[in-house]
């Protein structure tokens, strides 16, 4: 790749996220039009329109995948300025998650025996709910898909983004703190950028969530496969 083609994907790439996040606040930030989901659309539009891989996309975007690790560790900041509050509350913190990471496992074990995945796909899309850099070694540890973990990935990521807020608002669920690690549980990264849209705590909350997800998800992942025989 030369060094324009590079400068043109890295420039589309945050041309589109600011693009669409200024359409999402100009149309009173409704659910379908989620910045990511717009971004998303219009980059594979863009991909296949001028027939470029997604090796070469990646590889000129690099440097943003590097943040995301910087990123993710920043997600502790609002924490540590709630320790006082984690503190008081960690048993309904940890019942809440505990409960969560399980039913997140069981529920893509459910579905997938549900209409037959074979081995690969299946152990694939056992961790779903955790974030990407987390999923995919974990899938490719036990004979898994990566790249199709990742997709899932990806995909149960917008729709907690997408859906999240809504439901919760229909359900008439307001606590910061239940809002947060629902989104944070269910959608890893993207639910917790969209939780911040919803206020400090509940992204503060939903940051806890995706990092403890991961690492139950870790775990938990091995022994559902282990236990299952797979």
């Amino acid at each position: 790749m030369n060094g324009a083609e590079h400068l043109f994907w890295f420039t589309a790439t945050l041309a589109a996220y600011w693009a669409a996040d200024r359409l999402h606040q100009a149309c009173g930030q409704v659910a379908w039009l989620n910045p990511v989901v717009v971004t998303i659309t219009a980059l594979i539009g863009l991909l296949l329109a001028t027939d470029t891989s997604y090796s070469t996309y990646f590889e000129a975007n690099r440097f943003l995948h590097f943040l995301l690790g910087p990123a993710t560790v920043a997600l502790a900041v609002p924490l540590v300025q709630r320790i006082r509050e984690l503190g008081d509350c960690w048993r309904s913190l940890a019942l809440a998650l505990g409960t969560g990471s399980v039913t997140a496992v069981l529920t893509a074990l459910g579905l997938g025996w549900l209409v037959g995945l074979p081995p690969k796909m299946l152990i694939a899309m056992l961790p779903k709910s955790a974030t990407t850099p987390i999923a995919m070694p974990v899938a490719a540890g036990l004979g898994g898909n990566a790249s199709l973990a990742a997709v899932l990935v990806i995909i149960t990521g917008l729709l907690a983004a997408v859906a999240g807020l809504p439901l919760m608002h229909r359900l008439r669920v307001t606590s910061p703190m239940a809002r947060g690690l629902a989104l944070g549980l269910g959608g890893h990264g993207l639910g917790t950028a969209r939780a911040y849209r919803d206020g400090p705590v509940t992204g503060a909350y939903a940051g806890l969530a995706m990092g403890l997800n991961g690492l139950a998800t870790a775990i938990l992942v091995p022994l559902a496969v282990w236990l299952i025989g797979l």
